[in-house]
């Protein structure tokens, strides 16, 4: 009789359940005080007979550590719970992972590549970390240029003696260019097809880092190299992607200037959208605004790349991308495009 009383105790026990800390305590009253089951069952067993003492005590000894083991489970359930709770922040959203937009940068760096995509430019990429010939002796840059000094230029590894073997990060990204014009020709200097690329990267520059400069930016570089490529075939090409880029009002200019890598060369600005070109202080009241450097590919640049220039000419341009979104956006402060602040980062998510 014992014996089946503690089986029924046994399974009793087993399925056990509490929801606070009330319902623990009365379940270790119930079975565990002076008064409890377990206590009974003690009374009951001075009535057994001698033969069965022994395997009901063992039966008795089981149910009782059972007992304990089960009630003190149900304690550590209820405790883990209620500390998961504690750690619950009611403040965040409903959504358990926020999702993310693209950063400004990227996304007018896709809208630049993708409007000189249409016109059938092809991308390009090369190294960041990469060789003086590529960066600016194949660019036509001489030996004393200020680039190649240490103040402009980050250098990895530099050698005053042979410049060929300087290693340092690139400061345009005209050196894809260069490895594209190298890998383009046959050993005659004949073009194996015409060049047609646009060539998107960061680029680093030895400056100090203030709201209008950063040590590393972002550029697109254009080129185009065939036989018989001239300005006009780089003023409307330029013409065509401002009016795509700020609007089909949009007017340009190109005024004469100097690289090293182009001639004739010259910095293009557009007609300030803003003002519609009839001058405000964003433009300076000039009605006008800078946004890139272009020009035709120097007749040098080409011979040192393998191309024949009595053959063939060509032509370059470079923006920077955040000049670019500084224009659509108006941010006035470049240091945030690389901070990762997201009060900065979610105005732009209606353009994504």
């Amino acid at each position: 009789m014992i014996l089946e009383k503690i089986e029924a105790l046994l399974k009793e026990v087993s399925e056990l359940k509490a929801a606070n800390a009330e319902d623990i305590e009365n379940l270790r009253l119930k079975y565990l005080s002076k008064k409890g089951e377990l206590n009974a069952l003690m009374n009951d067993f001075r009535n057994v007979a001698a033969e069965q003492k022994k395997t009901v005590g063992i039966r008795i000894n089981e149910l009782k550590q059972f007992t304990f083991d089960k009630i003190n489970s149900l304690r550590e359930q209820l405790e883990t719970s209620e500390a998961q709770a504690d750690n619950i922040d009611l403040t965040r959203s409903a959504y358990p992972i926020e999702l993310g937009t693209r950063h400004p940068l990227t996304i007018v760096k896709n809208e630049i590549i993708d409007i000189f995509s249409r016109m059938g430019f092809v991308l390009a990429d090369g190294p960041e970390v990469e060789d003086d010939n590529h960066i600016f002796t194949k660019m036509n840059f001489a030996a004393d240029h200020p680039a190649r000094d240490m103040q402009d230029t980050f250098f990895v590894s530099e050698h005053p003696n042979d410049v060929t073997k300087n290693i340092l990060l690139r400061s345009h990204t005209s050196s894809v260019q260069a490895r594209v014009m190298e890998r383009m020709h046959t050993e005659d200097g004949k073009l194996t097809e015409p060049i047609r690329v646009i060539c998107p990267g960061r680029v680093y520059r030895n400056e100090a880092i203030t709201a209008r400069a950063h040590c590393f930016f972002h550029q697109v570089e254009g080129l185009y190299i065939d036989k018989n490529v001239s300005f006009t075939d780089l003023k409307q090409v330029l013409l065509s992607f401002a009016r795509e880029m700020f609007g089909a009002d949009t007017k340009i200019r190109l005024r004469p200037s100097y690289f090293p890598f182009t001639e004739p060369s010259a910095e293009m600005d557009i007609s300030c959208f803003i003002c519609g070109g009839e001058g405000c202080g964003f433009c300076k009241h000039t009605g006008w605004v800078e946004i890139l450097g272009c020009g035709m590919v120097d007749p040098n640049v080409l011979e040192l790349c393998g191309i024949d220039s009595s053959i063939y000419s060509g032509y370059a341009f470079g923006m920077g991308v955040e000049r670019i979104a500084n224009l659509k956006y108006r941010v006035s402060d470049l240091r945030l495009f690389s901070e990762n602040d997201t009060r900065f980062l979610e105005e732009f998510e209606a353009a994504n």
